[in-house]
């Protein structure tokens, strides 16, 4: 059985490349090749129009989802947003997020106007409404979230979570003492810090949010190498191993997530091959995900993240229903 648990419907800062990659995510999904004409052009305005007019909560859009995980043969898929996307969380990251008068703060400020469009309400009835749909076609629709976590906000974060049942709760770090270090625009802060210091920091965040409670798994677990910036690798063992305690004490899963792998310039899954050994010593448990934000992406990697599971001594991967999780033997998913 084949399962993405990580997938997007859609996430701004809504640039030029947002409409390239919507495009090309449709013409993929149907097979469509651009001829480069002034009709192509067109075709591709009206069809970009019929996207923001439907809008990424519209069975529209999530049909074509539907159709390339019929495609990849993906049992369950599992859909999120981010919860920077909802206007309703908006007090608890300017709370935790730099939006001081500085540069960067102001950078944030404008990023957090651009990305947080949405209701939350509105998302979770959507994905609800769908799951039949789904169920009849094969395939296991599931509602989850990616929720940043900030130490010390644990409990405004489970006051905006309480009201909804979703399927499972993805706990991120995207955030180091409120500096969005995965954004393009603020990459140079790097060289700011000592790296080992840097890392230090990131895992120990990593770890709180373990100890939390509140997490079915926790996301893309050292994505702060996301513009290549790390210490020697040597030199990250003694904190894998510090990650890998705290989640299998906790009894928190993890997820080999690709979408540094073909979006960023690391180039390299989450978590690394040699975190991966580490946590596979300790028994943690992971699911596999694309981190997809455009429909032809879902299930990418996804025979190559299991094999490497497989080759690192995981005999199984995880799924979610109702907030509990499933395992699922690893060798009969493997072709």
């Amino acid at each position: 059985m084949k399962v993405d648990f990580h997938i997007h419907l859609e996430e701004g800062p809504y640039t030029n490349n947002f409409f390239n990659k919507t495009i090309t995510s449709i013409d993929t999904v149907k097979g469509i090749q651009a001829t480069h004409t002034l009709d192509d052009i067109e075709r591709k305005a009206q069809l970009f129009n019929e996207r923001m007019e439907k809008g990424d909560y519209s069975e529209w859009w999530l049909d074509l989802y539907l159709e390339m995980a019929l495609q990849k043969g993906l049992k369950q898929v599992g859909i999120v947003d981010h919860l920077y996307r909802f206007q309703e969380t908006r007090n608890y990251f300017l709370k935790y997020m730099d939006v001081s008068d500085t540069d960067l703060g102001c950078r944030q400020r404008e990023w957090l106007d651009q990305v947080m469009t949405h209701k939350m309400d509105d998302f979770v009835t959507f994905i609800n409404s769908q799951k039949e749909k789904w169920d009849k076609a094969g395939v296991e629709l599931k509602l989850g979230i990616e929720a940043d976590y900030f130490i010390g906000g644990e409990e405004e974060l489970k006051s905006l979570l309480a009201p909804y049942e979703f399927d499972y709760i993805i706990g991120s770090v995207h955030f180091n003492h409120g500096w969005g270090f995965d954004n393009p625009e603020l990459e140079n802060k790097f060289n700011e810090y000592d790296l080992v210091e840097l890392y230090t920091d990131h895992f120990n965040t990593v770890i709180r949010a373990a100890e939390s409670g509140i997490f079915s798994f926790i996301a893309h677990l050292d994505n702060l190498k996301v513009f290549n910036y790390r210490p020697e690798e040597a030199l990250l063992i003694p904190l894998y191993e510090r990650v890998a305690e705290a989640l299998a004490k906790n009894d928190v899963a993890t997820e080999v997530n690709v979408g540094l792998k073909y979006r960023y310039p690391v180039k390299e899954q989450c978590p690394s091959d040699r975190f991966i050994k580490v946590l596979s010593e300790y028994d943690v448990k992971f699911t596999t995900s694309s981190d997809s934000h455009f429909p032809h992406d879902i299930g990418i990697y996804n025979d190559e993240i299991r094999d490497l599971l497989k080759r690192n001594g995981v005999e199984s991967i995880v799924t979610f229903s109702k907030m509990k999780r499933e395992e699922e033997a690893i060798k009969s998913i493997i072709h």
